[in-house]
């Protein structure tokens, strides 16, 4: 894998010069974002080499460079699924070479269902914590101390000052939003009423 993300980022940086800091990964219903950055390039996913390609209706997939408020960020609109078939190796590669490519913090984004009676539809939720019962795992197989230790530490896997940053900005917009945790499952089908619970009772606040 280490050699692919090599030729992904070299063919990028053949590309363009760009040096992103922030990585943006969208989520359904925020492709509009781009119409927030000033675009410096734009390459579709499909002339990307290993790059995969989004099954997925409403998920255009393009590798877009640019900046927020001359902040440098690329993004990708557009995500790749567990559920459409990819390995979880696959699915992680583009993140793997945002990496490479210079970011040092990385936004996610998704429309989940709440299983906290508290949250209402349309509400915001920023993560603090995550628990993953996909039954899977990205780090499976040989390691590459090149990508990450075998055993990379998860206690602290969302920066707090980022999250702190999120709800002062959440607060003074007067946003709808709750700090939670997300439930990661693999999809495509929603969950059974006896899995809601089942989550909500294991300390998740939504679930995707």
């Amino acid at each position: 894998m280490y050699d692919q993300i090599q030729e992904t980022v070299a063919y990028l940086r053949n590309r363009t010069n760009f040096e992103p800091q922030f990585g943006i990964i969208l989520g359904t219903g925020l492709g509009n974002f781009i119409s927030q950055i000033e675009v410096t390039h734009r390459i579709p996913y499909e002339e990307i080499p290993h790059f995969p390609v989004s099954t997925v209706k409403g998920h255009q997939g393009t590798l877009v460079f640019g900046t927020i408020n001359k902040m440098p960020v690329v993004v990708l609109k557009g995500r790749f699924h567990f559920y459409e078939g990819y390995s979880m190796q696959q699915v992680t590669f583009p993140v793997r070479v945002l990496k490479f490519l210079g970011i040092r913090h990385l936004f996610l984004s998704n429309a989940s269902g709440g299983t906290n009676a508290d949250y209402q539809v349309g509400d915001i939720m920023i993560i603090r914590d995550h628990i993953n019962l996909c039954g899977h795992n990205p780090l499976t197989g040989t390691n590459d101390e090149r990508l990450g230790p075998r055993f990379p530490d998860m206690s602290e896997v969302y920066d707090k000052q980022l999250i702190s940053m999120a709800q002062e900005i959440a607060t003074r917009q007067k946003l709808n939003f709750h700090t939670g945790v997300y439930a990661a499952v693999t999809g495509p089908n929603y969950e059974t009423p006896a899995e809601y619970r089942y989550i909500r009772t294991i300390g998740a606040d939504a679930v995707g």
